[in-house]
């Protein structure tokens, strides 16, 4: 927990975390078309300052060596992103937010604007779901269920 807490202090000072707290996945497990036969796919995150250009690379892999050793023998190709590309991969994730922004208690139930029903749109039968709307970034899957189900109440009525 001190880690974690001095790594997170780190990004919220400016800096970047020597012993960053990361987000490992490995979806060639469950989807093995992803990778070549008898390959896998690695997919790490950490959290870093607004419009970072630190390239983190090092201190992720470190990271994981510590929990999986002979973790960076394995390796045969990357590919990295600093938050600064990817909010040049994609503009909405502005500083290399992929959340979509501030998550207070007043952006958990007023995402993307202050709306009875916040996955409807002033355009009539456009819905939107995504990290912006309710229940925010890292609940995976959950802002569509609940845009699916917005606009399967308005078309049932």
């Amino acid at each position: 927990m001190e880690e974690i807490a001095a790594g997170e202090d780190s990004v919220a000072r400016g800096r970047c975390p020597e012993r960053p707290l990361l987000l490992v996945a490995q979806q060639s497990l469950f989807d093995p078309s992803r990778t070549p036969p008898g390959k896998h796919v690695a997919w790490a995150y950490c959290h870093l300052p607004r419009g970072s250009k630190v390239d983190m690379t090092e201190r992720i892999e470190a990271q994981v060596e510590r929990f999986a050793s002979g973790f960076r023998d394995c390796i045969i190709s990357r590919h990295t992103m600093s938050p600064a590309d990817l909010e040049t991969y994609n503009p909405n994730y502005i500083g290399g937010d992929i959340s979509g922004g501030l998550q207070n208690i007043l952006q958990v139930v007023a995402r993307p604007s202050l709306r009875i029903t916040p996955y409807t749109t002033p355009i009539k039968n456009l819905f939107i779901c995504s990290s912006s709307t309710p229940p925010g970034g890292g609940v995976h899957g959950m802002c569509g269920y609940h845009a699916a189900r917005a606009a399967l109440r308005r078309f049932s009525v």
